[in-house]
């Protein structure tokens, strides 16, 4: 009898939500389960220290991994491409579970192409995400209040969880932890 299909466990939520000081937390509380993979997107934008720690990769070279098939999924958003690596695929058919760093924007072809996908969601206050988002000094007063307006649009896709991080990031490490641990099995 073969496997089941893992899990896909996509954490989304807007800019400055705290999305991957999140994930960092959770990928640190597993790092004794190896079944457990935490996904290494591709993108098309340099690697900085103050974001995940992803495959940068040019544009040309984006597309051209694309064209040879070297994703399960990817997208664009942002000015940028994103890219799941095509190993993870074969990590969910082996059964075994993973969290990727999703997009809002993409869920309902995710969920297609993923069946069983479940979704964290990261929220905060409009307040919390305004002072994030003008503390690091990325976008003006305007792209800043188009970002607050985005975030409270629905999602496509109904979470799983939904994780408010206006708060103590120990507070919402520990919800997310319990939240994976429950989507996992």
């Amino acid at each position: 009898m073969e496997n089941p299909q893992g899990r896909l466990i996509a954490v989304v939520g807007p800019s400055g939500v705290g999305k991957d000081s999140l994930l960092a937390l959770a990928r640190e509380a597993f790092a004794d389960r190896p079944e457990l993979l935490f996904v290494r997107r591709a993108i098309t934008r340099p690697a900085t220290g103050d974001a995940e720690a992803h495959l940068p990769m040019t544009p040309d070279a984006f597309d051209r991994a694309e064209a040879e098939g070297a994703f399960s999924f990817c997208w664009r958003a942002h000015g940028l491409g994103y890219g799941l690596p095509a190993s993870l695929a074969d990590h969910l058919r082996a059964g075994r579970p993973a969290v990727v760093n999703g997009s809002r924007k993409v869920l309902a072809a995710m969920a297609e192409r993923f069946p069983g996908l479940a979704v964290i969601s990261i929220t905060a206050s409009p307040e919390v995400l305004a002072r994030r988002l003008s503390a690091r000094g990325r976008e003006s007063a305007e792209e800043i209040a188009d970002r607050i307006a985005r975030a409270g649009e629905p999602l496509p896709v109904e979470p799983a969880a939904i994780i408010d991080n206006s708060g103590t990031l120990a507070d919402a490490g520990r919800q997310m932890v319990a939240a994976i641990g429950r989507l996992m099995v």
